[in-house]
């Protein structure tokens, strides 16, 4: 199945635009049941790579296997790269030797590099011999850079012209040569050391008369990426100044491949899928294809540090053990506090955490930023410290016990505020992921804090 022919299918294949429907699933599994190779490819060959590569992930092990033996003589390429990590390598273990030379053949040198990057050593090898040898000293050269550096996710087929060419020059080299890559979106301009100078769109050379230079319509924006650079990094400058691509060049700054707008995407997708899991504490790799055990691996150590901070929390309680004891209608209002507060924590780190992440929180902005933060924990606290001294009075009849859980609501919303925007500030200053480790920290503040400000000022005034 060629990839130039892969559509996206609507009607009857979709529940949702874009979602493959049950009842093509259930089709495709009723042809592998029957074993009907014919009615398979019927079903599955107007299917886009990445709906295939959908389909493979949400069935179980067991049909994966058998649609992929009847299916391996037209598996395409694209499949492999659009799958995810987790059941990749299964899906190669069970591709034929040949099936699989002839899709890795199809990727481009990008793609490859990815593939073999979470692959153990005798699959990288199955793959690198598939390759032409061509394509694999160029694999093999990318491979050599750091992991998640511009030099691994570049691809090696790049498009490029003299600086003293025209227009007609680079159209009649790009007509003349077969082996362009399949999409390319500029031509890159370089000097006779092979140092990049610009880039030219395909649709100004088209645009533009044979005779002229092509100097002469480079774009104004230009970034040139070294091959060692944080794939991070990249995908910032992309999304910061609307690349589409942009050369990749070595440490004598010469041309060694391109990175296009599409990876540079998948590694923006990539970093905020990873804060969003982080954040919940399920580690940076989960999907819902791993294993019990590895899902339990993963979740286990945050499970642990959440017990130790609830742990920390109920010492707290325990030194107002007394206070509890005389007024019973604490014990039911206490975690109102920590919740709102938790609640509240949780707000300002999220929008920390992403404000760092796409580096709008600075060092210029950063007090600006923690100030409205407290001045909102300030502003909701009122409110609701309003709400629950009324709920207080009227519920329990004790003006006295509306006031303390008052004041305990504005104290810890504002704790709340200041902690998750602190936290993963002062972690992300110290080098350590503030996606990773200030969910704990703030749940332990606002737990602390809400129960000894309740508890302390009940001790203090009720007793």
């Amino acid at each position: 199945m060629s990839s130039d022919n892969e559509t996206a299918v609507f009607d009857d294949t979709k529940d949702e635009p874009f979602e493959l429907s049950r009842k093509l699933v259930v089709g495709i599994l009723y042809a592998v049941d029957a074993r009907d190779r014919d009615q398979l490819s019927a079903l599955m060959d107007p299917l886009h790579a990445a709906d295939i590569a959908d389909l493979l992930e949400q069935i179980n092990a067991y049909d994966r296997r058998r649609l992929i033996e009847l299916y391996d003589r037209e598996f395409d390429g694209d499949i492999l790269s659009e799958l995810d990590e987790s059941i990749r390598e299964e899906v190669i273990a069970i591709l034929n030797p040949h099936v699989l030379a002839e899709a890795v053949r199809e990727l481009e040198s990008d793609d490859v590099v990815d593939l073999l990057e979470d692959l153990e050593e005798p699959q990288q090898e199955a793959i690198l011999d598939a390759l032409k040898d061509s394509d694999r000293v160029a694999v093999e050269q990318s491979l050599r850079y750091p992991e998640n550096s511009a030099g691994r996710l570049m691809q090696r087929e790049v498009v490029m012209a003299p600086d003293h060419w025209t227009v007609g020059q680079a159209i009649d080299h790009m007509r003349a040569h077969e082996d362009m890559p399949e999409q390319f979106y500029h031509v890159v301009v370089v000097d006779p050391r092979l140092h990049p100078v610009g880039n030219v769109t395909l649709g100004r050379i088209m645009a533009t008369h044979r005779d002229v230079l092509l100097l002469d319509l480079t774009e104004e924006t230009f970034e040139i990426f070294r091959a060692d650079m944080d794939e991070e990094d990249v995908a910032y400058a992309f999304n910061q100044y609307h690349l589409i691509s942009a050369p990749v060049v070595d440490n004598e700054g010469r041309l060694v491949g391109v990175i296009t707008i599409d990876d540079a995407m998948v590694v923006l997708d990539e970093e905020h899928e990873e804060d969003i899991l982080r954040l919940a504490g399920v580690g940076d790799e989960s999907s819902l294809s791993d294993k019990v055990a590895d899902t339990t691996r993963r979740r286990f150590p945050w499970l642990a540090v959440n017990l130790v901070t609830a742990v920390l929390a109920s010492l707290v309680i325990a030194q107002f053990e007394e206070t509890i004891a005389g007024f019973v209608a604490l014990a039911v209002l206490m975690p109102i506090v920590a919740s709102m507060g938790g609640n509240a924590g949780t707000q300002s780190l999220t929008v920390a955490v992403r404000a760092l992440a796409t580096r709008d929180l600075t060092g210029s902005n950063v007090w600006r930023v923690i100030r409205r933060e407290a001045l909102v924990g300030l502003v909701n606290g009122v409110i609701f410290a309003v709400v629950m001294g009324i709920v207080g009075i009227l519920w329990f009849g004790s003006p006295a016990l509306g006031a303390v859980i008052a004041v305990a609501m504005v104290i810890n919303l504002v704790v709340a505020g200041l902690a998750g925007t602190l936290i993963p500030i002062i972690l992300d200053r110290l080098n350590v992921d503030p996606a990773l480790a200030s969910g704990a920290f703030v749940t332990t503040v606002t737990d602390v804090v809400g129960f000894f400000a309740f508890l302390g000022l009940a001790a203090t005034v009720l007793l």
